[in-house]
C-alpha cells in the first residue's frame, strides 16, 4: 500500500504493545481454584482474552469462547478475579519486542499517539506506567471511559474529538477482528499485528489496511517526517 501520513495514531495495548496473558493467566487460575473449577492455563487465555476481563472470566467459567455461565457462579467469581488483578497486572505481563523502537520512530517523526483498550482504566494506568508506555500518550481510553467499548468505534471517536482530528486522518494499530470492526466503523485505518489476540483466527481473514510483524516495520508504510 501506498505510505500514509496520519494527524493521530491510536494504538490498542493488549495484544498489540504487552503480552498481558502472563498475567491474566495467573489470575484466572487463581479463580478458578477459589471457586472449584480446575485451572485453565496460558493456552487457553490466549484464545480468551481481547473483550475486556469481564468477558475473560465468563469464557474462563465455561472454558468456552461462546456462551454464559450462570449469573451466580460469575456473582461469585468475578470479584475474586477483580481483586488479584488489582495486585498482579503487571508482574508477568511484558512489552512485546521492537515497541518501543517503534514508538520512538514515532515520536521522532511527530506523530501524536494515544492508546485504546478495553480493560478498565483502574488496570490500564499502572500496566502502563508499570511498562514505561505511559508517557507516550497523549490520549488513554480505557474500556470504561465511554459507555461502549471495541468493536463500537465510540472509544476510538472519543479519542479523535479529544485530540481534535477528523476520523479519516487518524490510524488504529491493533491485533484483533474487534480492532479492525471498531476502526472500520470509525472511519480509521487499521493496522495489525500478527502476535496478538484474535481467537486463533488469522488477523489478514478481516482485512486491514496492513498487516504487520513488528513495530519495526512502521516505516514500511508510514511516511517519515525526519
Amino acid at each position: 500500500m501506498q505510505k500514509i501520513n496520519p494527524e493521530f495514531i491510536l494504538i490498542d495495548l493488549d495484544g498489540t504493545l504487552i503480552d498481558s496473558v502472563p498475567d491474566l493467566a495467573y489470575c484466572v487460575d487463581k479463580t478458578m481454584k477459589q471457586v472449584g473449577l480446575p485451572v485453565r492455563g496460558h493456552k487457553a487465555v490466549r484464545n480468551w482474552v481481547g473483550n475486556g476481563v469481564q468477558r475473560l472470566v465468563e469464557r474462563a467459567l465455561i472454558n468456552s469462547v461462546e456462551g454464559m455461565p450462570d449469573s451466580k457462579l460469575m456473582a461469585k467469581a468475578y470479584p475474586v478475579f477483580l481483586e488479584l488483578y488489582a495486585i498482579n497486572n503487571a508482574k508477568y505481563s511484558s512489552v512485546y519486542e521492537g515497541v518501543f523502537k517503534g514508538l520512538d520512530w514515532l515520536k521522532s517523526n511527530g506523530y501524536r499517539l494515544g492508546c485504546v483498550t478495553n480493560k478498565a482504566e483502574e488496570f490500564t494506568l499502572p500496566l502502563l506506567k508499570n511498562k514505561g508506555l505511559f508517557d507516550y500518550f497523549e490520549v488513554v481510553v480505557s474500556g470504561d471511559t465511554c459507555s461502549k467499548k471495541k468493536p463500537h468505534p465510540m472509544p476510538l471517536l472519543h479519542a479523535a474529538k479529544q485530540m481534535k482530528v477528523e476520523p479519516e486522518n487518524a490510524l488504529m494499530i491493533g491485533d484483533s477482528r474487534s480492532d479492525v470492526k471498531a476502526a472500520q466503523a470509525a472511519g480509521f485505518y487499521i493496522f495489525c499485528m500478527t502476535y496478538g489476540y484474535n481467537h486463533g483466527k488469522d488477523i489478514r481473514d478481516y482485512h486491514p489496511d496492513a498487516v504487520m510483524d513488528s513495530f519495526m516495520a512502521l516505516p514500511d508504510y508510514l511516511e517519515s517526517k525526519a
